[in-house]
């Protein structure tokens, strides 16, 4: 890192690593795919989100010190699949919402076929990104495959999901709320840190830590989501309030109530912490941030 980047603050690095990767989805994700696909595919994925999973990507890579240029392939691709999942869950077969990234679902604004379409063309484009370019190696290529792969299916985020549809209206337990959230929302917030942790070589113990703490914030993630779907204002969150109650599907807050869901997301963060703590990285600052930002967002 230079020492121009070194010195900037954590807000500066944001917007930074946010404006490469939007220009390299810009860039990636295709206009010209036929019959208004690619329009309704950057709709999708373009201008909204907190991008936090590409964010992780970028700081993991940090952290191992590997090379940014890597790294944004792994971060446009794991936003692709995220972005990908966003726009299944909302159709009226799944969640059923209107509104995402404060804007029209896509459903709404292009009709379900094409949203459908849009979907399945940005999980395929996230692994053409991940494979396109030369320069990276085809072991770290099959490494992110994997990686992302593993995290987007039956034991990742669709099997997560599958679970979530199934236990509308059922009393769960701590510990299968637990397991099901570390799959629909956990896996791909995890995998974003080791994706980026794949980009340079990484010690056994420095890759077990990254892991945990991958572990940890992205538990932490989904336990503020849900107090955040009850005391917030869809005009604050981008997205409808209050539906996971009015849809009666099992969240931290049903379980433990707001107070108890928040003194759990603290304790998740403080365990990210101890993790990065534990990592032997130095270079770990902006990822500790981030877990910091997690806990404590209001949006």
């Amino acid at each position: 890192m230079t020492s121009h980047h070194a010195a900037e603050t954590f807000d500066a690095w944001v917007k930074r690593q946010l404006g490469a990767v939007e220009a390299a989805l810009s860039q990636w994700v295709p206009l010209g795919a036929p019959a208004g696909l690619g329009e309704a595919m950057r709709y999708g994925v373009l201008d909204g989100g907190k991008r936090l999973r590409p964010l992780l990507v970028m700081a993991a890579c940090e952290a191992v010190r590997g090379p940014d240029w890597a790294a944004l392939r792994a971060a446009a691709a794991v936003e692709l699949i995220h972005a990908y999942s966003l726009i299944h869950d909302d159709m009226p077969c799944m969640d059923n919402d209107v509104l995402r990234r404060g804007k029209p679902t896509v459903h709404v604004q292009f009709g379900q076929a094409q949203a459908m379409l849009a979907g399945d063309a940005m999980q395929a484009l996230a692994f053409e990104v991940l494979t396109a370019d030369d320069r990276v190696p085809a072991a770290l290529q099959a490494r992110w495959c994997r990686l992302l792969a593993c995290a987007s299916g039956h034991d990742g985020m669709a099997g997560g999901q599958a679970i979530d549809l199934a236990s509308v209206g059922m009393a769960l337990d701590e510990s299968a709320l637990r397991s099901m959230h570390a799959k629909k929302t956990g896996a791909l917030l995890k995998a974003s840190v080791l994706m980026g942790a794949a980009c340079a070589a990484a010690s056994d113990a420095a890759w077990d830590a990254l892991g945990r703490y991958g572990d940890a914030l992205g538990l932490a993630f989904q336990v503020v989501d849900d107090v955040l779907d009850v005391t917030q204002a869809s005009e604050v969150l981008g997205k409808t309030a209050g539906k996971d109650s009015h849809d009666n599907k099992p969240t931290y807050v049903s379980v433990m109530g707001v107070d108890r869901a928040m003194d759990y997301a603290r304790q998740l963060g403080r365990q990210a912490q101890e993790a990065l703590a534990q990592s032997g990285l130095e270079n770990t600052h902006h990822l500790s941030v981030l877990a910091e930002r997690v806990v404590e967002r209001d949006n």
